[in-house]
């Protein structure tokens, strides 16, 4: 008779099942760190595509697009426009900025759908992917009807904050890179903040954000602050550094989903990895002719 090997006992299963399930947690653990990695590296493109629309705008109109459009400006009829709305004709999106500006013709109120039904677009090169939330529009009902907006995860940095204008992007904002004195490559001019938890803040296409100057929902601040807009939320100045998608209070600084910090465009059209270990460093590269001397490392 052959001899006839016995079933697994019960320890050699559970030695089994062990390593079988640790296989599995390196194996979903590599995968995680694939996708993450793949999702910063379109992050950073799309931030790319956005400094190279803004060289071309620069190019055409010899300056830089405005922040946020001022209200009644008669030589920008559309008040509260984002500069990432701006940018439209150099990101091959030239039919959605003529469907745009026809809507401000017929009514310059941007928060009427219809006629401002582009705002619902969504333009991927406005997105981090690491963000689900954005990739389709949200819907709002408003007194005057219901409003879809397609979201930015990059706001133009306004300077210090609204208040101190010394930035390149920000409320009525005129500024051409001749004005860019410490340096285009030692200069910010946008960077990624996730749409706020409510999804009311990060809005692409207009926004009047906190007191009507944008802040929040297309530019921000390196030292913004809340300003009434949650009650909830501290009113102290707030910093670069990790945020979280549930919380409304991290609307008012620079974060990311990445690991250990985000992405930023500087004024000369790169795009860097800034750890938030940078964040001292914020308020000298976040003005254009401070005279300060700043310079930090991806």
């Amino acid at each position: 008779m052959p001899h006839l090997r016995p079933a697994f006992t019960l320890v050699e299963t559970l030695v089994v099942i062990a390593i079988l399930a640790l296989v599995a947690g390196l194996t979903l653990g590599g995968i995680q760190r694939v996708r993450a990695a793949a999702a910063r590296t379109q992050c950073l493109n799309n931030l790319h595509q956005l400094g190279l629309a803004v060289q071309g705008y620069h190019g055409v109109h010899n300056r830089l697009p405005t922040g946020v459009t001022a209200t009644g400006d008669k030589h920008q009829p559309q008040p509260y426009l984002n500069w990432t709305a701006r940018l439209l004709p150099h990101l091959e999106q030239s039919a959605l900025w003529d469907q745009s500006l026809r809507a401000f013709v017929a009514d310059p109120t941007f928060w009427h759908h219809p006629p401002h039904t582009p705002a619902g677009t969504v333009v991927k090169a406005f997105l981090c992917p690491m963000d689900s939330r954005t990739l389709t529009p949200t819907t709002h009902s408003q007194p005057t009807g219901d409003v879809t907006y397609g979201f930015t995860a990059y706001l133009g940095v306004v300077g210090y904050n609204p208040a101190q204008r010394d930035g390149l992007l920000y409320y009525d904002s005129k500024h051409s890179l001749a004005d860019v004195t410490d340096g285009t490559s030692n200069t910010l001019l946008a960077g990624e903040r996730p749409p706020s938890a409510d999804l009311i803040l990060g809005w692409w296409y207009a926004g009047w954000g906190q007191n009507k100057t944008g802040e929040g929902d297309g530019v921000l601040g390196v030292r913004s602050r809340n300003r009434d807009r949650f009650p909830d939320c501290p009113s102290d100045r707030q910093h670069f550094g990790p945020g979280k998608l549930t919380n409304n209070c991290d609307s008012f600084h620079f974060w990311s989903l990445h690991s250990g910090g985000a992405h930023f465009l500087f004024a000369d059209g790169s795009g860097r990895f800034l750890a938030y270990s940078a964040d001292l460093w914020l308020p000298a590269l976040a003005t254009g002719a401070g005279g300060e001397v700043a310079s930090v490392s991806d």
